[in-house]
């Protein structure tokens, strides 16, 4: 018996155990690219997933530390907000951003609490870059501990590796001044890395990201609003912008990354050592500069 193929679908003629004829269709070619198609838009949509995801990690960890001076583009925190009236803030804000014009005050009514003795000075430390630096994943060669904050409903690990004498720069600071940690970074990140910081409990008071004015888009420390004279008051930070409205009280330090020779908090400690013999602090930050 001859086997004839139809005339649309090409098919070949074969036999069974039992003799009977069966016919074969051979593969659409369609049929084959579709699959191929398929298979291609399945890996363009992984892609674009991992992409998506990525971009949300970078997003959180923007967010977590102290925003750098050399970068803006920060949001404002999506908090309730009021417009300064105040001419003097008004015209220090000149030449940082689109928002200008505008003084964002996040509302927080909490101030420091009153000291116990009014001789006592106070010291206003930055965490990020000044104390300790992190990174997230993957782990760096050299960390001293880690700490895994949850942020967006996510566990995140940070590896901290804390400036070369900061133990012994903690101590002899808090033996003579009142020792507040000032802090641009989130409370829910930053409240894990002074727990494992301050294990002696050095330091007097804690403040975060919500503590902190916002102009132009970045945070800016007002030491104005903490209860305390300004003429027994000095801020440590790596940041300019965040002592933008009280520059006379600072004094900067360079930003910290994982330099093992640091010596920047024994400079720090023979400031303040010398400080006894000045009424106001700010004298003092005047003759070091």
């Amino acid at each position: 018996m001859v086997c004839r193929s139809a005339k649309r679908t090409p098919t070949r003629c074969t036999k069974d155990r039992r003799g009977q004829q069966r016919r074969y269709r051979k593969k659409s070619p369609s049929k084959v690219s579709g699959a191929s198609s398929a298979i291609i838009s399945s890996i363009n949509k992984t892609i674009i997933s991992c992409k998506k995801r990525l971009a949300r990690l970078f997003s959180k960890l923007a967010r977590i530390g102290t925003p750098n001076s050399r970068y803006k583009g920060y949001e404002v925190l999506k908090k309730r907000t009021k417009l300064s009236s105040d001419p003097e803030e008004t015209s220090l804000k000149e030449g940082f951003g689109r928002d200008d014009n505008v003084c964002r005050v996040l509302f927080f009514n909490e101030k420091l609490p009153p000291l116990i003795s009014s001789n006592k000075r106070t010291v206003f430390l930055d965490l990020d870059e000044t104390l300790v630096h992190s990174n997230a994943d993957p782990p760096p060669q050299k960390f001293d501990f880690v700490v895994r904050p949850k942020i967006d409903g996510e566990f995140m690990n940070f590896y901290v590796l804390k400036r070369p004498g900061v133990d012994t720069f903690l101590e002899a600071l808090a033996a003579k001044y009142e020792v507040v940690v000032f802090t641009a970074g989130l409370k829910e990140y930053a409240s894990l890395v002074l727990d494992r910081l301050d294990l002696k409990g050095l330091i007097s008071h804690r403040l975060y990201r919500d503590s902190c004015k916002v102009v132009g888009g970045r945070f800016v420390k007002d030491l104005s609003e903490m209860g305390r004279d300004l003429n027994k008051v000095v801020i440590v930070d790596d940041n300019p912008h965040c002592y933008l409205f009280q520059p006379e009280n600072a004094i900067p330090v360079k930003p910290f990354i994982d330099d093992v020779e640091d010596r920047e908090l024994w400079r720090l400690s023979k400031f303040f050592e010398a400080c006894d013999g000045f009424e106001d602090m700010r004298n003092a930050v005047k003759q070091f500069h």
